[in-house]
C-alpha cells in the first residue's frame, strides 16, 4: 500500500495532487509539522522531521519534488511523464526552479501575513518579496507564450510541480495581472479535478 505522510496544508499538498492526478490508491496520514512530524515513530520514516514522506513498495522517499518525480516515473505515462531524457531534464529544471525562484518569496509573504505573531511581522518584507516575485513570474510568462503548458501542448508533472508551488500565492493575494499568460496557465492547472480533490483533504 502506498502511504503519504503530511497534511494538505504543507508541502505534502503537491504530492497529494500527484497521487490524485495519477489515480494511485494510497493511504493518507495528515501529520502536521508542529508536533506529529517530530515523534520518534515518524523520525524513523523521515529523520529530518519534515513532511511529506512517501512509503511505496517498502521504499521510503522524502522531499516533495523527488516524491512527485518518483510517482510520475513509476505510475505515469507519456506525456504526463515524458519519454525523452531532454524533457525529463526540463521537468527537473522547472521543478527546481519553482523551489528556488518562487517558493522562498511566497513563504516570506506567508510567514509575515499569516503565521508569525503580529509583533514579528514585517510589511516591508512582504513588499520586497512581492517585488522579487516579478522577475521569475515574467520568466514563466515569457516561456508560456505560444505554449499550452511548460513542455508544450500537454499537462505534465512539471506543470503540476510548478503550479503547486505557485498556488500558495492565492493565500497571500499575489497579483499576477502583469503576467496574464502565466496567470491563465496557473488558473487552468488549478482547475483540474485532481487538484480540487487533493486540496479538500486534511
Amino acid at each position: 500500500m502506498t502511504k503519504l505522510y503530511g497534511t494538505s496544508q504543507s508541502r505534502a499538498a503537491r504530492s497529494l495532487w500527484a497521487l490524485e492526478e495519477l489515480g494511485v490508491s494510497y493511504e493518507h496520514f495528515p501529520l502536521n509539522t508542529s508536533g506529529d512530524s517530530r515523534k520518534p515513530e515518524y523520525l524513523k520514516i523521515n529523520p529530518n522531521g519534515h513532511v511529506p514522506a512517501l512509503e511505496d513498495d517498502g521504499k521510503i522517499f522524502w522531499e516533495s519534488m523527488a516524491i512527485n518525480m518518483y510517482l510520475a516515473g513509476k505510475y505515469g505515462k507519456a506525456p504526463f511523464w515524458p519519454e525523452s531524457h531532454a524533457d525529463r531534464a526540463h521537468v527537473a529544471q522547472w521543478s527546481i526552479w519553482a523551489m528556488t525562484e518562487i517558493e522562498p518569496h511566497l513563504l516570506t509573504m506567508l510567514m509575515n501575513k499569516l503565521f508569525l505573531p503580529k509583533e514579528q511581522r514585517s510589511e516591508s518584507a512582504v513588499t520586497q518579496a512581492a517585488q522579487a516575485l516579478k522577475a521569475p513570474a515574467a520568466v514563466l510568462d515569457g516561456h508560456l507564450k505560444g505554449r499550452q503548458y511548460l513542455l508544450g501542448n500537454d499537462f505534465t508533472i512539471a506543470d503540476l510541480n510548478v503550479a503547486s508551488v505557485m498556488s500558495l500565492g492565492s493565500l497571500v493575494g499575489v497579483d499576477l495581472s502583469a503576467t496574464p499568460v502565466a496567470k491563465a496557465w496557473l488558473d487552468k492547472c488549478l482547475s483540474r479535478p485532481s487538484f480540487q480533490k487533493s486540496s479538500s483533504k486534511k
